[in-house]
């Protein structure tokens, strides 16, 4: 795809402001990849718009559980099992999402935007088992939740953390911060196989896709000390995104629609 030079420079200011999303807030901010490259970039095709924001989800996501794994928060019997039983899902749903036509894709699109912004909008559970260990009981639970959740995430190619967060707790019983450290390994996992999927179409902008990631290393840096100034404001802070969140997904459904 040919862009103006110009434009690696707004996919970067976009990446940067993903990334410092995702540092304060922790999920959600992966959704606005996709919105911002098609409106902002000027990505005019939806599903390379939709590919090369789930490479740079992918690589986001790995660098973020580099450092969960290395405060030991990860659970990785149970995020394991969740990730590789929705490897199918993520798969699955690129394939049927490539057969879609790009402008209806978008009004699905939003309607998984909209359901991020009001999944934020929910009270967030702290309590929980830290110590949570995988059972054959938990295995036949984890399994199908993955799956669905995985289907989803290929389908509209973001990262799917805020339905793998909570699945995760549902069917465990795992605290928020386990589930959320451990759900990278799932938003790593399909974000690299719906962009494999994606590759293999040839519907990734390379160079785009660099510029994400770049600017997204510099946000998540940026947004780490802002993420300690606002701990004691993270309800409100997160409510305000989350209006963010839905306010785009209108926006998307209403130029979509137009």
């Amino acid at each position: 795809m040919d862009l103006p030079l110009f434009a690696y420079g707004l996919a970067a200011l976009g990446g940067a402001l993903i990334g410092l999303l995702l540092a304060v807030f922790g999920g959600g901010g992966s959704v606005l990849a996709t919105p911002l490259l098609i409106y902002l970039v000027g990505v005019r095709d939806p599903h390379v718009a939709i590919g090369t924001a789930a490479a740079a989800v992918a690589v986001n996501a790995v660098a973020g559980l580099a450092g969960q794994a290395k405060a030991g928060r990860v659970k990785w019997p149970c995020a394991s099992v969740f990730a590789l039983s929705g490897l199918a899902g993520s798969l699955t749903g690129a394939h049927f999402a490539k057969q879609v036509d790009g402008q209806r894709l978008l009004i699905w699109f939003a309607a998984a935007m909209a359901g991020v912004g009001l999944s934020m909008l929910l009270p967030k559970r702290g309590t929980g088992d830290p110590g949570v260990h995988l059972t054959p009981a938990l295995v036949w639970k984890l399994a199908p939740v993955g799956l669905l959740t995985g289907l989803a995430a290929g389908f509209f190619g973001i990262g799917g953390g805020f339905l793998i967060v909570p699945g995760l707790m549902a069917a465990t019983g795992m605290t928020l911060a386990h589930a959320a450290a451990s759900s990278l390994v799932s938003v790593a996992l399909f974000g690299t196989a719906t962009s494999a999927s994606y590759a293999a179409s040839g519907l990734i902008d390379w160079p785009v896709f660099a510029a994400l990631v770049v600017g997204g290393g510099a946000g998540a840096f940026a947004g780490a000390p802002l993420a300690l100034r606002l701990a004691g404001h993270a309800d409100l802070a997160r409510r305000i995104f989350a209006l963010m969140v839905i306010a785009t997904a209108g926006y998307v459904a209403w130029r979509a629609l137009g």
